[in-house]
């Protein structure tokens, strides 16, 4: 999802000598180029891969054995090395609310502080990561019959490069004062943690508090990456708190990680570039113009349902503003419409389609759930077409009185080209539904099929024959990107599924259990404390990161109370959608604002009215569970 980063060589480099700058310079940029190809080929790899894995299976019906536990261990590689790459890239997500308000000078001193607060997590885990990587080394694979440990280094290896980076950073940073105040600032916390470990083990449960909201908070609301603040979080409560060998948090990152249907998170990543790269993107939102062009607020309606088309390909939101904001927003303006309504709508619509498979967070919830990512996907397509419908009628409230008299109406002959140039692209999402429904490709696999469909229309319908603006020399930085935005998004539910597996082992699993269950009004107020609970994390949080925190003690306790998993799935995750895409705190506001170009003051109020609308469908999807569970 959105992100906001470190601001590159933080503090600038003014006042740095020519020579050193030079030199610091140069060094990054062959260590960056040491991990961006490499991290760019296993994006290749696991397409081929698993491609092939279909194929041989389905064409051939001749299973290649060994085809998933290959893409498994280079999975975390790329997830490592992403993460490397992010790191690099300043792309790991955090919440820059508070920091980015600060004084120029205090702004430095805490980006600053977020390098060091990342970099002492590195240094804190580099000896167990090793520890790990060496145990894993008396482990053989089952098919390729090799040490696990070809997959277990990724972790140190990742870990070392990250560091690296941080300490480049730090080192190119011109006010050495700042610099050194920001490094003793995070090492007097640390040591003043260090020196009251004694007085924290006999306060039991009450570390909890400390560490996972007081630690964990703090780093957040510091500018800290959130997955860095995570692991500093768990960190400090096992090694100071419990006896428990810290390999074990490695062995829980790495677990969070492996998973292979999180696979199709980079995969899918990639898919979004590429559909917005060939003109695919475009094609479908110039056929959505010409039906709804001359209606009053008619491409307001294109936003939504170009948002809606898009999700069901790309899977990111932030691939799918991008592919549809600069579409439409030059002639939205040129009608009149305010840059602040124009992002306040992409917000929304962001919000409103975090349902539609095969999105990032369906997957996500499914992987640390249990619940079938298949019924996830079907579930997942009338709940976001109620909140377009809720969307819809406040943009004809807004928009019943505008003037339409310089605008052209399509004719049919120019509806029915739109509509042939734009069928190869909509085809696309009924080609993966199909690929999946059909059991011809898992919910991982079925991103490679949608990935050479889009390649091979997009080279030879739009490339060649329509646009003619496919650019190879765009598919490497595609790569690159791809790698990074997986793995900031898989080193913070690496670290997130450690921070849930200290929760569950001290216990507190059963005590929120017990708390939620015992609630009066049964499963009504359940569902209300979770919209209102979810809501708050999407903002603070992000929504992967809260998925994989409270998604593995939820779910159980939904169960409980008789709420159909699928259904409590739609509920939360339209939940924090509203509240990743809610300002002051929301980060997928600003990342609308920034794909439009608008300044985030402007859009604040128009916004608001789009949340109500999408809080009044949230309750509809609430209150009627055969929305998400009637084609189930």
């Amino acid at each position: 999802m959105a992100h906001a980063g470190m601001s590159e060589a933080v503090g600038g480099e003014a006042g740095q000598s020519p020579p050193r700058r030079h030199v610091l310079a140069s060094i990054e940029h062959a260590l960056g180029m040491l991990v961006e190809l490499p991290a760019a080929l296993l994006v290749i790899a696991e397409i081929v891969i698993l491609f092939a894995g279909v194929v041989a299976r389905y064409a051939l019906h001749q299973p290649l054995i060994w085809s998933d536990e290959l893409a498994s261990i280079l999975f975390l590689w790329l997830a490592m090395l992403g993460a490397a790459v992010a790191f690099r890239r300043a792309e790991h997500m955090r919440m820059t609310a508070i920091v980015a308000n600060a004084k120029p000078a205090m702004r430095a001193y805490l980006d600053l502080v977020a390098t060091s607060a990342a970099l002492a997590f590195l240094i804190l885990i580099a000896w167990p990561a090793y520890e790990y990587a060496y145990e894993e080394s008396y482990i053989t694979t089952p098919a390729l019959q090799i040490s696990n440990i070809w997959r277990a280094a990724a972790l140190p290896v990742g870990i070392a490069l990250m560091a690296m980076f941080a300490l480049l950073r730090l080192a190119r940073a011109s006010n050495v004062r700042t610099v050194l105040g920001a490094i003793l600032s995070v090492a007097l916390v640390i040591g003043v943690f260090w020196l009251l470990r004694g007085s924290l083990k006999p306060l039991g449960n009450l570390n909890l508090i400390i560490f996972f909201v007081g630690v964990a908070g703090f780093c957040v609301f510091a500018g800290v990456p959130i997955a860095f603040g995570f692991g500093l979080a768990t960190y400090g409560y096992l090694a100071l708190t419990t006896g428990t060998p810290l390999m074990v948090l490695v062995g829980r990152m790495d677990e969070g990680m492996s998973h292979l249907i999180l696979l199709s998170v980079p995969l899918f990543v990639f898919l979004g570039l590429l559909i917005e790269m060939t003109g695919m993107a475009r094609a479908m939102v110039a056929f959505l113009a010409s039906l709804l062009g001359h209606v009053r607020g008619g491409l307001h309606y294109v936003l939504v349902g170009a948002m809606y088309l898009v999700s069901g390909i790309s899977g990111a939101k932030a691939a799918d503003m991008a592919a549809v904001a600069p579409v439409l927003f030059p002639e939205m303006k040129a009608r009149g419409a305010k840059p602040g309504d124009l992002v306040a709508l992409l917000s929304a619509t962001g919000a409103q389609t975090e349902t539609i498979p095969p999105s990032l967070v369906l997957i996500t919830i499914g992987s640390v759930t249990g619940v079938s990512i298949a019924a996830l996907f079907t579930g997942g397509l009338l709940p976001s077409l109620v909140l377009a419908i809720t969307l819809s009628a406040l943009v004809w409230w807004r928009y019943r009185n505008e003037d339409l008299r310089h605008v052209t109406r399509a004719n049919a002959t120019e509806i029915a080209r739109a509509f042939a140039i734009a069928l190869p692209a909509i085809a696309l999402p009924f080609v993966i539904r199909y690929a999946v429904v059909e059991g011809i490709a898992t919910a991982t696999e079925v991103s490679t099929i949608g990935i050479v469909y889009a390649f091979i229309v997009g080279f030879f319908v739009y490339g060649l024959l329509i646009y003619r603006n496919f650019d190879w020399r765009r598919i490497v930085p595609m790569l690159v990107e791809t790698a990074s935005l997986s793995g900031a998004i898989l080193l913070i539910i690496g670290c997130a599924t450690g921070m849930a597996w200290g929760l569950t082992q001290s216990g507190f699993s059963r005590t929120l259990a017990a708390a939620m269950t015992g609630l009066p009004g049964g499963s009504a107020t359940f569902i209300a404390v979770s919209i209102v609970a979810f809501v708050i994390l999407g903002s603070v949080l992000e929504g992967i990161p809260a998925i994989v925190l409270f998604g593995p003690l939820l779910f159980p306790i939904a169960r409980t109370v008789g709420v159909h998993e699928v259904h409590y799935a739609m509920i939360v995750i339209l939940a924090m959608g509203i509240g990743l895409f809610a300002p002051p705190f929301g980060v997928g506001y600003y990342a609308a604002c920034a794909i439009g170009r608008v300044d985030p003051a402007e859009g604040i109020r128009p916004i608001w009215g789009y949340l109500l609308a999408l809080m009044v469908g949230l309750i509809i999807v609430a209150i009627f569970p055969w929305i998400s569970i009637g084609f189930l």
